[in-house]
């Protein structure tokens, strides 16, 4: 599998929060060659199942990456134009000018316009356009917007993948598209290591409006260990120092509430073992990942988050280095097969009092 290649794929394909089954589609031929059992949940997400070699496995791991991508919905038709609002967090500064794909009744091409600065106020013309008054124009006459587009249309972004230097490319969807690569990279990589414990590889739904799919999708599963994989802000102009971690310098492994600190500490252990590279990211409070939802799902699921570093989140050019997409799915995979049947212990909180001196990073629960 070229990881490259698979992320293209998956990165120029629809998939809109709750509206998935084009790019699931995808995502389920890169998993069936990797995987003993596929299914999908009635909530949408597609689970590959990967069965632990031996008589009896000792627990269930579960991956978390979500298909589904930002995108718009059309909320009127005006004389001719569209006007619609957006599925997830758009940063709506990148819109005007860009160019759409509007899924009604066939795809229409079509671009984001506004008023040239011309007919605009002085004083708005250096400000982001509200969406309001944006809108999208496929070239047809209202009549035939009529016939051919009706209000709650989804409207996605048209951006191809672009490979630049350095192994790094650019494109719309990568998140978190591009934690499903890594989770194909580990499952393939798993056909060459033992491991005992069964691995669920789950491309999750909707977790841009509310970490849905992984809130239903780790209940039915009900894993052992989930460990989630999204994207994190990498070093740019503007992003503040406490919050950017660095591209081609692998992924960042995530500290906090939110995360299981002997599983945090295994990991970081593997990752050093075999001297793949990984930053440390704190999150003082929740993640805002599919990790929050797995780690309160039923009774409570030791929990662990990989971010891939990323460019750009949330605009149609998010951007990234490759070699990190491959090292989160090698560290994954050694991870899980040096995960052995008495794992489980080491993640059971006992009633002793806690060392002084604090609790980070390094430190044992």
């Amino acid at each position: 599998m070229d990881p490259s290649v698979l992320l293209k794929e998956l990165s120029e394909a629809a998939g809109v929060s709750g509206y998935e089954h084009r790019v699931r589609e995808l995502v389920l031929a890169a998993f069936e060659p990797v995987a003993d059992e596929i299914r999908t949940d009635a909530m949408g997400n597609l689970i590959a199942l990967k069965r632990g070699r031996g008589e009896r496995s000792p627990g269930r791991i579960m991956l978390a990456g979500h298909m589904d991508e930002i995108g718009l919905i059309v909320t009127a038709r005006e004389k001719g134009f569209l006007r619609f609002t957006q599925v997830g967090g758009f940063d709506i500064r990148t819109l005007p000018g860009q160019k759409v794909t509007v899924h009604g009744r066939r795809d229409l091409p079509g671009v984001i316009g506004c008023r040239p600065p011309h007919v605009v106020a002085p004083a708005d013309r250096n400000r982001p356009v509200p969406m309001d008054q944006l809108f999208v124009d496929v070239g047809l006459s209202e009549a035939e917007i009529e016939s051919l587009v009706r209000v709650g249309d989804l409207v996605t972004l048209r951006r191809p993948f672009t490979k630049l230097l350095n192994g790094r490319v650019c494109g719309k969807a990568f998140d978190d598209r591009v934690a499903v690569v890594a989770i194909a990279i580990c499952l393939e990589a798993l056909q060459d290591l033992r491991h005992t414990w069964d691995v669920y590889g789950v491309a999750t739904v909707q977790e841009e409006v509310g970490l849905r799919g992984a809130t239903t999708g780790t209940f039915g599963i009900a894993p052992d260990v989930g460990i989630a994989i999204d994207v994190g802000f990498a070093k740019q102009p503007g992003v503040s120092a406490p919050n950017q971690i660095e591209i081609d310098k692998g992924p960042a492994l995530a500290f906090g509430p939110n995360i299981h600190p002997a599983l945090f500490r295994e990991i970081k252990q593997t990752a050093n073992d075999l001297e793949i590279p990984v930053q440390v990211e704190v999150a003082p409070r929740g993640t805002g990942t599919d990790a929050n939802a797995m780690q309160i799902t039923r009774e409570g699921i030791p929990t662990a988050l990989l971010s891939i570093p990323e460019r750009n989140m949330h605009t149609p050019i998010e951007t990234l280095c490759m070699k990190d997409v491959t090292r989160t799915g090698r560290l994954l995979a050694h991870f899980i097969a040096r995960m052995g049947d008495d794992f489980l212990d080491q993640l059971t909180w006992d009633r002793k009092r806690p060392p002084t001196g604090g609790s980070g990073p390094d430190d044992s629960p």
